[in-house]
């Protein structure tokens, strides 16, 4: 890679954690190009030079979200077998990542992006279909491997759950970021878990 390449990505990271940071910190106010040319300390004109429009610098910072996200759930399901640790994991993992980054849980709560292109509503949502989509796969196979069912229909549970953590993130943008995504969250996860899988009963052949 050359000094140059190096040095675009450098200024494109630098809008992005710029991007990131107006949205922590003016909650609620509609970023202009402007205002963010102004967070960075360059023209307009140097801006649109790394990101054609302002929904391509709202992909950048989902697409940092999936990659965080979806990486670290593929080490979950190689390094852990049991379906009620993956489960509370992942939640966990995307909790964690909400309250880490108060700027980018605007984006999975979607209200930043009211009034944007819906294609980043679009992506956003395919975001959480993934997410249940997955909780929906570990709950399904641990009927195979661990002879244990859900409570409820597992795309019912996996919604359940989901919704549930959404919930939380909803109430972290909701409260100008004082109310913890994490807070409560081991006592209501023991709730979650003891309803969340049946014991299979054993066929017995005579």
């Amino acid at each position: 890679m050359t000094q140059e390449s190096v040095n675009k990505q450098s200024r494109r990271e630098q809008i992005l954690q710029a991007l990131a940071l107006m949205l922590e910190e003016d909650s609620g106010k509609r970023i202009t190009i402007a205002s963010l040319a102004r967070q960075v300390g360059v023209s307009e004109a140097a801006l649109y030079r790394h990101f054609p429009s302002k929904a391509r610098m709202f992909e950048g910072l989902i697409e940092f979200i999936e990659e965080s996200l979806f990486e670290r759930i593929r080490r979950i399901l190689d390094e852990t077998p049991e379906a009620l640790p993956r489960c509370q994991q992942i939640l966990t993992l995307l909790l964690g990542f909400a309250e880490k980054n108060p700027g980018l849980s605007r984006l999975l709560g979607g209200d930043v992006l009211t009034g944007e292109t819906a294609r980043l509503r679009q992506r956003m949502n395919q975001l959480f279909e993934r997410l249940e989509t997955q909780l929906k796969q570990i709950l399904r196979e641990a009927e195979i491997h661990e002879r244990r069912r859900p409570s409820l229909p597992a795309s019912s549970a996996a919604n359940l759950l989901l919704a549930h953590a959404e919930g939380r993130i909803t109430q972290y943008v909701r409260s100008d970021f004082r109310r913890r995504p994490t807070e409560y969250w081991e006592d209501q996860w023991q709730l979650l878990a003891s309803q969340l899988l049946l014991d299979v009963p054993q066929v017995v052949r005579a």
